[in-house]
């Protein structure tokens, strides 16, 4: 796959946000399962809750890492966990990231945790998306969950998208890009159909787009002069403005929906390829262990030198497995790397892509890619080149 068609995403949020119920919508509408789950907690559980504890309890408490295609574009989905105790596990998993979700509550808005979380993905560097989940729920608030991201995060969030209905009302939204409302149909809302605004939300539409556009033309001369000058502003202007603005991290566009209604969850993939950013997108800097002030720029190149990332280790019936995240160069199973760290020189006797606690075993992973490896002895953190010393 081509390096821009890639995707590297965690989802993030407090507790009981609906983070790994979403998980399990993307799951579902890319074709990576044929049957939705849900958090129990009653033995059963969503895909990504696969340890037996998560099952039990309805929580998850290990971030799960899998891989689905949406429309010619690959993801790598990191599910991380909300509980405060397991805030180490999302904070690994966001070293090693292009960008990110932010899952918010429709009527608990900002709590402790999405603060936790919205710091972890500063300190990082991450760009985000936010998706207001739960719109189903009495007294879901959009608008006023985005003043607590400006009041409470420091968050510039405009919100892309006004719901149809609120509450038990709620039907859809209205994409305020396109000007068009979506609704979604079939047994588990697959089918998404648009049609134009609904008549009593045209006036409410209509200020909410300006609002948008206003927000956005804070970041683009040419989308204000277009503004101040009364045109229509086409789609082919707003979209490369919002590209900037999320990858520069100055904006975090926000999206409505209810994932276990399975409603908004086919425009939030939509959002994700067309506007964070892959593997090209994000300039990583290596530091030599000699002389810490020397920094290397890596490229996303599988040509390049193989320079890779430890950030998770479990222990496995097999042995050790270590999630490395690749930013450079090419992994072959088989091969010998180097620690960087330690100086060791180490073998990596299989290479696997994951799906939660299931494996497929593959001969080789390139820049950009997240896998599994087993036969190598390493702490979190780590860093395995091609060359005793790299940098």
């Amino acid at each position: 796959m081509k390096l821009e068609n890639l995707r590297n995403i965690g989802i993030s949020a407090h507790i009981d946000s609906g983070k790994t119920t979403l998980s399990e919508r993307i799951l579902f509408y890319s074709g990576r399962i044929h049957k939705m789950e849900e958090v129990r907690g009653d033995g059963s559980g969503a895909t990504m809750d696969h340890m037996d504890l998560e099952k039990e309890r309805g929580i998850t408490i290990t971030s799960a890492a899998t891989s689905v295609r949406w429309k010619a574009h690959g993801i790598n989905l990191i599910d991380t966990p909300g509980h405060v105790d397991f805030t180490v596990e999302v904070e690994r998993s966001l070293r090693v990231l292009d960008g990110a979700i932010l899952v918010l509550c429709a009527v608990g808005g900002v709590q402790s945790q999405s603060m936790t979380v919205d710091r972890q993905m500063k300190r990082y560097h991450v760009p985000r998306l936010a998706f207001i989940n739960k719109m189903d729920r009495t007294g879901a608030d959009p608008m006023r969950v985005c003043e607590q991201m400006r009041e409470k995060l420091g968050d510039d969030a405009i919100l892309m998208q006004i719901p149809i209905g609120v509450g038990e009302t709620f039907e859809g939204v209205v994409d305020l890009v396109t000007q068009q409302a979506i609704y979604f149909d079939g047994v588990n809302g697959e089918t998404l159909r648009k049609e134009p605004i609904p008549e009593e939300l045209q006036a409410e539409a209509a200020v909410a787009r300006g609002q948008m556009l206003e927000s956005l033309a804070m970041y683009s001369d040419d989308l204000m002069e277009r503004l101040l000058s009364e045109e229509e502003i086409p789609e082919s202007v707003i979209h490369p403005v919002v590209i900037a603005g999320v990858q520069q991290q100055d904006v975090t566009p926000v999206f409505l929906g209810s994932a276990y209604r399975n409603k908004g969850v086919q425009p939030l993939l939509d959002a994700i390829i067309r506007y964070l950013p892959s593997p090209l997108g994000h300039e990583i800097d290596a530091r030599g262990f000699d002389d810490p002030e020397q920094t290397v720029q890596l490229a996303p190149d599988p040509d390049a030198p193989f320079v890779g990332m430890a950030f998770k280790i479990v222990d496995d019936p097999y042995g050790q497995l270590t999630f490395v995240r690749i930013y450079q160069g090419t992994v072959s199973k088989g091969q010998t790397y180097f620690n960087q760290r330690s100086g060791r020189k180490e073998r990596f006797s299989r290479i696997l892509r994951m799906h939660a606690d299931k494996r497929e075993e593959v001969d080789q992973a390139s820049a950009g890619d997240i896998v599994a490896v087993m036969g190598i002895d390493c702490a979190s953190g780590d860093t395995y080149a091609a060359s005793p010393k790299f940098c």
